[in-house]
């Protein structure tokens, strides 16, 4: 263990460590200088390695916590539902409405009227965020809950249904060990994918090891790390992942030991890439027609990573967030598997990439909801209900993205409830779910809306009923992450008049008549008892602001099922890698196979639609945002203004000259904002960053460019949100 404690400097100024607590992938450590009760500086570790460095987000977040419009007061609606007119009123006036309203929506259409949309935008530690409110509203008799993680929810699928466990990383130092890796959708550089990636795959690179990129773009990953970048279609990744398994089971480079070892369902598998099940054996030739990569590259990469092992195929988050995105993972699962590169040194089970340190256990889901809206509710079709690890939606549940049909259908839409009020935290879901369009008219047609924010967003502008919330800088919380634990001491106090949602829950639920909910304990037992749930030393922990755990060799997932199987299975129901998944196949549903299939999908390339919207849309995420949080901070735009990037050939093709003005649209929604002309998005393909701020005009586009006016508000048939399939046209915006 290592440690850092706070110290003076000047007489005046302390230096505090804490960590970033938004949801970008990473807990970094921030060191924020503080004179007279307000913070003037914010640097980051400058330790021992390894360094858990922020980056821009981090470090600008003296201007996001001074911003002049934070919000500052709990505000009541005056104007219509998204005009942003408010006026300011009492705490106590604010919380005496919610709280009448929900006693009112309660007696009058039961608990399941009562949605709770919950993100992770405030959240990050342990009692702040969603928890509160869910505790609260569980124990006021329940609410609808949606299912779904919007990151990567088909990803999640895709390791449960092969390992049983999203517990499938290895720890960034073991990449050290490979001797190739491919970074397939993968973009650690922008997405801060644990804080000690980079400074890794530098020293991968530095070292000779070979790197591949499989991207759509040339990204910032791309550029810092690869020797090599293929660029392939959108939602393509499945056929060039199979054709890739055609060259290797051809050529007879598969383990076949350690695939009759420890998988089931090779067979099947091996029967359908072939062509034995189909008559369609799935050759580079026949992936170059869907992917557009050429069939020698296929080959040549497919050799190359099962000739040299240990190889390390790291397959990001962002192709499975796409029609049909468990499909992806499940084959780059495979592919790993078939070459014997799980549970070893430099080798990687890809999945969802979590990996075990420090202690921690892997988290079970609990017997039973304790939402009694949820209890005796069976699990959905396709929920994986049988594996120890997996979570269980259940039928009172609604998909995080069919939430707004669901406002606008209620039962008579096949949906479990009838929504008239919906409470948001830590989530900004008009702007952050697909289909802004769709979203603005359900919520135009709710009774109530009440809404936990720090800023007017677009949803926040949608609210009746408008509560400030603070920041991690200003109030206390235990963060955690493979690489350290963090103490949040609440640096300063709370801005203006915010609250913290532990604070507004606890007060909410005494006007709501359940005031034992909360108890008595203060926010510092509570911490206390959540150190000691962990294992940690509290008054150590307070003392020195963080932990950083170290261990011995690099973590590597099922090092022990590969090393001992007789006494360590795999948590899946035959208690080995499972190529065809036989809980899958007892769904009985031709959209979700039990092995990995390339299955077409609406709106991908050879939909029919091409002929009015011919270029795919991907929504990546971006390095100056996370998720919406930090479009408004003026810093980071100076950075790299928000715009859209097309291949030069598709911009000539349309006039269109870099830094023009755009309009990108189809028949959800319209937006205009700046082109990027650039050789690094391929042809037939436009990148637009998620997270800018849905602002329309008096025509109803979009000005701030917010990527979900473009989006599908449908999901996978495994539960993944589609962000990254949807056809576009992009022209030049009128002039005036």
């Amino acid at each position: 263990m290592s440690k850092c404690n706070s110290k003076q400097y000047e007489s005046d100024v302390m230096v505090v460590p804490t960590s970033c607590l938004h949801n970008c992938g990473g807990r970094c450590l921030l060191r924020v200088h503080v004179r007279d009760g307000e913070i003037i500086r914010v640097e980051s570790d400058n330790g021992a390695e390894p360094q858990l460095r922020a980056c821009a987000r981090g470090r600008s977040y003296r201007k996001r916590l001074y911003a002049p419009d934070r919000l500052k007061y709990p505000m009541r609606r005056v104007g219509e539902r998204g005009e942003g007119k408010f006026e300011r009123i009492s705490w106590e006036e604010a919380l005496d409405k919610v709280a009448s309203e929900m006693l009112r929506i309660r007696d009058a259409y039961g608990n399941s009227a009562i949605l709770l949309l919950a993100g992770s935008g405030n959240a990050g530690g342990t009692i702040h965020g969603p928890g509160p409110v869910k505790h609260m509203l569980a124990a006021f008799g329940g609410f609808t809950n949606t299912w779904g993680v919007p990151s990567f929810e088909g990803t999640i699928f895709a390791s449960l249904a092969t390992y049983g466990t999203p517990n499938t990383g290895n720890s960034e130092d073991d990449f050290l060990n490979s001797r190739m890796i491919i970074m397939w959708g993968w973009n650690p550089a922008e997405t801060i994918q644990g804080q000690i990636t980079n400074p890794y795959l530098a020293r991968v690179r530095e070292q000779g090891t070979r790197i591949v990129a499989v991207d759509p773009r040339y990204t910032d990953s791309a550029a810092l790390f690869a020797q090599q970048w293929i660029p392939t279609r959108p939602g393509t990744d499945v056929a060039m992942l199979i054709a890739m398994a055609h060259v290797i089971i051809t050529s007879n480079l598969q383990d076949q030991a350690f695939i009759d070892r420890y998988t089931i369902g090779f067979n099947q598998y091996r029967d359908y890439v072939l062509g034995v099940e189909d008559g369609v054996p799935k050759t580079p030739q026949w992936a170059e027609a869907i992917t557009g990569v050429p069939a020698t590259v296929i080959a040549d990469l497919a050799h190359e990573y099962a000739t040299s092992k240990p190889a390390a195929l790291v397959f990001g988050l962002g192709p499975a967030r796409s029609a049909m995105g468990e499909q992806c993972a499940r084959a780059a699962n495979v592919l790993t598997v078939i070459t014997g590169n799980v549970g070893i040194h430099g080798g990687y089970a890809c999945g969802a990439m979590f990996y075990d340190a420090g202690g921690r256990t892997r988290r079970r889901r609990p017997a039973e909801s304790r939402n009694p809206v949820e209890q005796g509710r069976p699990p959905i079709r396709s929920a994986l209900y049988k594996l120890e690890e997996a979570p269980v939606p259940n039928t009172a549940q609604i998909h995080g993205n069919k939430a707004y049909d669901a406002i606008l259908k209620g039962r008579s839409g096949g949906y479990p409830a009838d929504i008239k009020m919906v409470y948001v935290v830590a989530d900004n879901p008009i702007n952050q779910r697909d289909n802004v369009s769709k979203a603005v008219k359900a919520f135009r047609s709710l009774e109530f809306v009440v809404v936990h924010e720090q800023f007017m967003t677009a949803t926040a502008s949608f609210a009746d009923i408008l509560l400030p919330v603070n920041t991690f800088m200003e109030r206390g919380d235990i963060a955690s992450s493979p690489q350290a634990h963090f103490y949040l001491p609440g640096i300063i106090e709370s801005r203006y008049e915010s609250k913290s949602d532990w604070e507004i829950c606890r007060e909410l639920s005494k006007k709501l008549g359940i005031s034992e909910t909360f108890g008595d304990k203060t926010e510092d037992e509570l911490l206390d008892q959540t150190a000691r749930a962990r294992g940690l030393d509290y008054k150590v922990l307070k003392r020195d602001g963080f932990i950083k755990t170290n261990w011995s060799e690099p973590i590597v997932a099922f090092k022990s099922q590969i090393e001992d199987p007789e006494n360590n299975l795999f948590p899946t129901r035959s208690g080995k890698i499972e190529i065809y998944c036989e809980h899958i196949a007892e769904m009985d549903n031709p959209l979700l196979p039990p092995i990995p299939k390339y299955v077409n999908h609406w709106e991908s390339f050879d939909d029919p639609l091409v002929a009015r919207y011919p270029l795919q849309l991907i929504t990546s995420h971006y390095k100056l945002r996370t998720h919406s949080i930090y479009f408004n901070i003026p810093w980071l735009k100076e950075i790299e203004p928000h715009s859209i990037w097309i291949n030069t050939a598709d911009a000539q093709a349309r006039g269109i000259s870099d830094g023009d003005l755009v309009d990108v649209y189809n028949d959800r929604g319209r937006i205009r904002i700046p082109a990027r002309v650039t050789e690094r998005v391929m042809p037939g393909v436009v990148n637009l960053y998620q997270g800018a701020w849905y602002i329309p005009d008096e025509n109803g586009v979009d000005r701030g460019g917010c990527a979900n006016m473009l989006t599908k508000d449908e999901h996978s048939p495994g539960g993944a949100y589609p962000f990254n399939t949807a056809l576009v046209q992009v022209e030049l915006a009128p002039q005036g």
